[in-house]
């Protein structure tokens, strides 16, 4: 039958003859038979935790496991609050835009990317557009030109379908 807990070994839980054993002050004991390291941890009121599993012998603690995981689920509350999610903003272009269309667009790339996010930049080409793609890439390039001093191109600019498509990265 599979164990429920996820978490490490514990007292009886423990299968190995022999454990590295380590106090509840951090002093290291050595090499003790699993019998005396659950015995030291009653002695203590405290729990025999198996720490490095992997190790030979396995490395074993004595300490309070309830204020263990609580500690534990706090260092992995703490890596969450730290990790910054970048979203893909998207900016929307036609090969026939207007220069004053085209100044809004260069300033909402540059706000999204200001904040720390990657920038999308997509134009479509519809029906005879098809046939003049050099204006796009004409356009994709003074784009990366206005925008390289805070932001590096992930991905050059390519076709898919009818679409040419570029991303932006922020410079870190």
């Amino acid at each position: 039958m599979p164990r429920k807990d996820t978490g490490p070994r514990m007292n009886s839980a423990i299968t190995a003859p022999e454990v590295r054993l380590v106090d509840e002050e951090g002093e290291m004991h050595g090499v003790v038979a699993l019998s005396k390291a659950q015995e030291m941890a009653d002695n203590a009121g405290l729990d025999l935790v198996e720490l490095s599993p992997n190790a030979e012998p396995p490395v074993c603690k004595i300490l309070d496991y309830s204020k263990y995981k609580y500690e534990q689920q706090k260092k992995a509350s703490e890596a969450r609050k730290k990790q910054k999610t970048v979203a893909v903003k998207e900016v929307k272009l036609s090969p026939r835009i207007e220069k004053n269309d085209y100044d809004v667009k260069m300033r909402n790339a540059k706000r999204f990317l200001d904040a720390g996010n990657k920038v999308k930049v997509t134009m479509r080409f519809r029906g005879r557009e098809m046939a003049h793609q050099d204006i796009g890439r004409d356009i994709f390039t003074k784009i990366r030109e206005e925008l390289e001093e805070i932001s590096s191109v992930e991905l050059h600019p390519k076709f898919e379908g009818r679409q040419m498509i570029m991303v932006l990265a922020p410079k870190t």
